[in-house]
């Protein structure tokens, strides 16, 4: 009995079978060639022996691709409880940007334009010129130090499998090429915090340096280096800083050096305070500095953590409304029908409510009392739309994170529904932008937070907003505003309005005294 493995050697089995019976045969005419013979098979395919022995291959056949089916499931499963034993999602804290939360329009506030950090975008021809700058960097620290590269790559190769977790899904480098571009990467980012904040001359670029000196190009590499998938983990800074002034285990010198270069792109036109700059200027010694850093116990996990900690220092802190949560569905998406925390500008404005700019750099900073809604200065420019989408998306990623931007620019989009909307917040000193008009700020905000989980009671302005909407739905404030804006909203107004009153009481008295005449005559 024959077992048949394969269907080809099969064919050319039969084929030999015939080939010999040719010859015994002892034709004289030439021995047909092997794809004729496979070919006068395939037209003897009615034979029942061949059609058992192609039935028996294909069974075969079936079963092994069956087999490697299962095999291939039992990979996947093993991979994932690898996955599960490891933990592998506790440290991620470097997101690639949610699919929800992206479109079209949006893509260029998600994704760099002139140099890549990290794993996501290493790749990107576009990106890879920078390479090169990123290199004399590191030249330039080799020099200044005297160290050799060798105690980078070596210490930087000890946190390689911390440094991988941080990151969502794997990451297509080897071993080498993986810590290559932490430490390239790394030193690059910290040439140019120090550079920023004491001077690139200091460091020994050249005043007329391409990258560590031109500062119209540095703000298109801030916008890019605080992009959430543009991350190198804080630890992989502290540890490169720490190699160069001697100290592998120091921390904290990194966040100062964040808060300093981030800055400009604070959403408010109140800078960095003069006592803390100063401290900061102080503590660029290579001493070990302990003053001035608020972000050394909460820790962080990279730039974008570090200075949304910093936007929102001493934050709010939300009282959610239990007895709501536990009679509501409170994780929504925030869609225009269940978002609503307060009514739009000219809405509010007409049920009496004012508006007023209050004095704080602290710009979430949102207050409400005897019908006056204080909110402090906004700066908006081209890079603010790029800052609160990435801060956004690390609200959304992050599991233990609060949700006070979001619920910020929620509560300014719901303010914001139209051109005069934002046109009166810029009357007020609310608003202050570099765009090209009110409706460009009044649709950046209207697109913002398009498909965002967001928990409305849980918010810390919920209170601040209920307190507003029972203001707007008290029936005597919409009056007493209507009566002012249409007979008091101008002098001329106002005296037209009295001499009408005075003319109506004079009018009464007369009337009065006429009638009373008529009833009691005089003597």
């Amino acid at each position: 009995m024959v077992a048949v493995f394969n269907k080809e050697l099969l064919s050319w089995y039969l084929i030999t079978l015939k080939l010999k019976e040719t010859v015994e045969a002892g034709k004289s005419h030439q021995s047909p060639t092997g794809a004729s013979q496979l070919k006068l098979l395939q037209q003897n395919s009615t034979d029942p022996l061949n059609i058992s022995i192609q039935d028996g291959s294909e069974k075969i056949e079936e079963e092994t691709e069956k087999d490697e089916w299962v095999v291939s499931i039992k990979d996947r499963l093993e991979q994932a409880r690898q996955d599960e034993d490891a933990g592998s999602w506790a440290k991620l804290c470097i997101y690639r940007i949610p699919k929800c939360l992206r479109n079209d329009d949006d893509n260029k506030a998600y994704v760099p334009q002139i140099v890549s950090l990290g794993p996501y975008h290493h790749d990107r021809k576009k990106l890879k010129d920078m390479n090169r700058h990123k290199w004399r960097s590191l030249h330039q620290v080799l020099k200044r130090t005297g160290h050799d590269i060798k105690l980078y790559l070596n210490s930087i190769k000890e946190l390689e499998e911390k440094a991988r977790s941080c990151y969502e899904g794997p990451i297509n480098l080897t071993s080498n090429d993986f810590v290559e571009m932490m430490v390239l990467d790394g030193i690059f980012i910290l040439e140019l915090f120090r550079g920023v904040a004491g001077g690139f001359k200091l460091l020994g670029y050249a005043r007329s340096d391409p990258v560590f000196a031109m500062r119209s190009f540095m703000h298109s590499i801030q916008r890019d280096m605080i992009m959430l998938e543009n991350q190198l983990p804080l630890f992989i800074l502290d540890r490169l800083w720490g190699l160069q002034v001697g100290d592998p285990d120091q921390k904290g010198f990194v966040a100062k050096l964040v808060l300093r270069f981030f800055d400009p792109l604070t959403p408010t036109d109140e800078p960095l305070r003069k006592s803390d700059m100063c401290k900061l200027e102080s503590s660029m010694e290579y001493t070990n500095t302990t003053t001035f850093d608020p972000l050394t116990e909460h820790g962080g996990l990279h730039c974008i953590d570090v200075f949304r900690r910093h936007l929102l220092r001493t934050g709010p802190q939300p009282t959610p409304r239990i007895w709501i949560k536990r009679w509501s569905n409170t994780v929504r998406v925030a869609d225009k029908r269940r978002q609503q925390l307060i009514h739009c500008v000219t809405e509010l404005r007409e049920s009496g409510i004012k508006f007023k700019k209050r004095k704080t750099d602290r710009f979430w900073d949102v207050k409400f009392k005897d019908g006056i809604l204080r909110i402090p200065r906004l700066l908006i420019h081209d890079g603010t739309k790029s800052l609160f989408l990435n801060l956004i998306a690390f609200e959304q990623c992050q599991i233990d994170c609060s949700n006070d931007i979001t619920s910020y620019v929620i509560f300014m989009d719901n303010l914001i529904n139209s051109p005069e909307d934002v046109g009166y917040l810029h009357y007020c000193g609310i608003i202050e932008h570099w765009l090209g008009s009110d409706s460009e700020v009044a649709d950046l905000f209207n697109r913002l937070c398009q498909e965002v989980v967001f928990d409305i009671n849980d918010s810390y302005l919920s209170g601040l907003s209920e307190q507003v909407n029972r203001y707007y739905n008290h029936k005597w404030n919409t009056w007493r505003a209507s009566l002012k804006h249409n007979y008091f909203n101008n002098p001329w107004a106002i005296i037209s309005f009295f001499a009408a009153v005075i003319l109506l009481l004079l009018t009464f008295a007369q009337t009065f005294y006429s009638v009373y005449g008529y009833y009691v005559p005089s003597k």
